[in-house]
């Protein structure tokens, strides 16, 4: 089980080099429900989630890197490329900010999973946080692949 909440981001911390990160890329072979496939550093996963805003199911499953590539070919729509930058909240949150690349630069978007629903509904954002977009769909990074990017 998934349960996030999200918020576009238009500035940021004053310094983002203490902290991990990963880069993320990663495309879709279907958005209705989600099936996505993903490097992550030397990693690779393909996941199906169902559908929802705040609270939806997630799986995933581990690719070898051959797979990924044979995969990759067949997604439909934009391929996403990020950085996502892990920066700890609390003992128990982490933020993710995803930076991401072009085509969908400059877009910033803050994500933060939590262990219950209630946590969630609760959750009070750090200042440096924009619009809550966790109950609008088009902030899915399944939809920002179905855009249509002036190249």
């Amino acid at each position: 089980m998934e349960i996030e909440r999200k918020y576009l981001v238009t500035s940021l911390p004053d310094t983002l080099e203490p902290y991990s990160y990963h880069m993320i890329e990663q495309g879709y072979l279907c958005t209705e429900p989600v099936v996505r496939i993903r490097r992550q550093d030397d990693d690779y996963f393909l996941t199906y989630k169902s559908k929802g805003l705040m609270v939806r199911e997630e799986y995933n499953l581990a690719l070898t890197r051959d797979a990924y590539l044979h995969l990759r070919e067949k997604t439909d729509g934009s391929i996403i490329s990020k950085k996502r930058v892990l920066i700890p909240l609390t003992n128990e949150l982490t933020i993710e900010l995803d930076i991401f690349a072009p085509p969908f630069a400059p877009l910033m978007m803050a994500e933060v999973e939590f262990p219950t629903e209630e946590m969630a509904l609760r959750f009070e954002p750090p200042a440096w946080f924009g619009q809550d977009v966790t109950f609008d769909g088009r902030y899915h990074n399944s939809a920002l692949s179905r855009q249509k990017i002036q190249v």
